[in-house]
């Protein structure tokens, strides 16, 4: 059986997962779940059928399992396909990896999910008041992020999992007009990663939901 990768083009945590395949060489068959159209695809019987929670992404393995959650469908194919590795041999460097990875995933991403999103409309909150809150919490975030990653190549050197993490937060960050001007070593480890194949392949750009204007 194939990989399936059930996936919106736009979704940060399907984008992380869409990198990790493509980091480790794993082929895998995309399966588009509309977010948007007809009140969203995931939220219809047939896809919470196969994913309780109603969210994208969600991997389909080889033995015809599903998983759920991009940082459990990350450290599953870390741990069923480790070459070449996500994570650094050495321990201390693993937890650098990690943190930037939870900063992102945990810290940063869920206050500007679309759920989030909805809600605030929901209570009234102008789209210029969510631009404001949308900045502060990326801004605060990043800033971080560039404290904590080093001088020279990706965030820690070779393309990992802190890498998993950033790009997807840094195309949401673009999209939303978030200043990345004051994060040189952030904007350095995004030069580099989009002209890496693994990247440009993940891209919500090039995906095979992606509209076409």
């Amino acid at each position: 059986m194939t990989l399936e990768l059930h996936t919106y083009y736009r979704s940060a945590s399907s984008y992380r997962v869409r990198i990790a395949l493509g980091l480790k060489g794993l082929d895998y068959r995309s399966v588009a779940v509309n977010l948007i159209r007809g009140g969203g695809e995931h939220r219809q019987p047939a896809y919470l059928a196969l994913n309780p929670q109603g969210r994208v992404p969600m991997l389909s393995t080889d033995e015809g399992e599903r998983l759920i959650q991009s940082p459990a469908i990350i450290e599953y194919l870390e741990e069923r396909y480790p070459e070449p590795p996500l994570l650094p041999a050495d321990l201390l460097a693993r937890a650098q990896h990690r943190a930037v990875a939870a900063l992102i995933g945990c810290d940063i991403h869920p206050l500007h999910n679309v759920a989030v999103l909805n809600r605030l409309r929901g209570l009234q909150v102008t789209e210029d008041e969510m631009l404001a809150w949308i900045g502060h919490w990326v801004g605060e975030g990043l800033k971080a992020v560039e404290a904590l990653i080093g001088d020279d190549g990706f965030c820690f050197g070779e393309p990992g999992l802190a890498d998993v993490y950033l790009l997807p937060q840094l195309y949401a960050a673009h999209r939303f007009n978030v200043d990345l001007n004051a994060l040189p070593r952030i904007l350095r480890v995004e030069r580099l990663a989009l002209g890496h194949p693994a990247f440009q392949q993940a891209h919500p750009d090039v995906q095979p939901d992606t509209p076409a204007s």
